[in-house]
């Protein structure tokens, strides 16, 4: 018991005597050094309430141009790889049964 005591008391004068040398300098993380000061929120195309896609038609003779379907409803279509999108539909009537 005197042993541990005696450690523990050493432990403690040591602290005391050498105590740790402040860093005023902050570092920081490599989070904190990235900048993202160049990047802005954009469109990134047919996003509606819903989100999902339903199905996308890629034209085989020029891939830049290709159609999306949203599972809420309407088509889209890209002809700059998704850069910007145009609804087909949005000037057609409803269809209903009755």
């Amino acid at each position: 018991m005197k042993k541990i005591i005696l450690l523990a008391t050493l432990v403690c004068l040591t602290a005391v005597v050498f105590p740790q040398k402040k860093n005023d300098k902050k570092e920081q993380t490599p989070l904190a050094k990235l900048s993202l000061n160049g990047l802005s929120f954009r469109s990134v195309g047919p996003s509606l309430t819903a989100g999902r896609i339903a199905d996308i038609a890629v034209n085989t003779k020029n891939p830049k141009i290709y159609y999306v379907a949203v599972a809420s409803g309407g088509v889209w279509s890209t002809e700059n790889r998704g850069n910007t999108y145009k609804p087909i539909f949005d000037d057609q009537g409803s269809y209903s049964i009755g």
